[in-house]
């Protein structure tokens, strides 16, 4: 028998292996639905370090490459950057894209049948590159319409250090 490697497609580290078969794994739990596992009030809050290297991992995967959000050059690493706002800065959604990583409990069996259905994003200050954010999610409703169920989430994305609130968020999930 010949032994199947996961990362035979694709190179992988040891750890994204690991998470790539917990993930699979979890799957064969018992899940349940997002409105299940979720009670009005809930928060889930996670900090996170915007890096210069993110920056450029995000900036490169949405094809936005904007001289304001450049923190790093080649052979010269981390620099200041420039944009109208003083030093380098973090693309506007850039945080959105990580709200999804805090809104669901990783602690938790996968929640099965969640599609993302509204989305509403009030940009207040620009994110410095280097900065480290809270970024929380609070349920704040439960509530059905037309026969399907939903979830709203707001979302708060502030310094840790200055407690400046730089993005506030509404998103709601449609729980099959």
């Amino acid at each position: 028998m010949t032994d199947i490697r996961t990362d035979a497609l694709r190179p992988m580290t040891p750890l994204q292996v690991r998470q790539e078969r917990d993930f699979i794994e979890s799957l064969k739990q018992d899940c349940q639905t997002y409105w299940d596992m979720v009670e009005v009030g809930d928060v889930l809050a996670r900090d996170l370090t915007i890096t210069p290297e993110l920056v450029i991992l995000y900036a490169d995967a949405v094809e936005d490459y904007n001289p304001w959000y450049e923190g790093w050059r080649m052979n010269t690493w981390r620099i200041p950057g420039e944009s109208p706002f003083g030093g380098a800065i973090v693309p506007p959604l850039m945080m959105s894209h990580f709200v999804l990583s805090v809104q669901f409990d990783h602690t938790k069996p996968f929640a099965i049948g969640s599609i993302h259905t509204f989305h509403d994003t009030e940009i207040l200050e620009p994110i410095p590159v280097g900065a480290t954010v809270r970024i929380a999610a609070k349920a704040v409703e439960k509530y059905e319409k037309r026969g399907r169920r939903y979830v709203r989430h707001e979302v708060t994305v502030t310094d840790t250090t200055s407690g400046t609130l730089y993005m506030r968020e509404v998103r709601d999930i449609l729980s099959l």
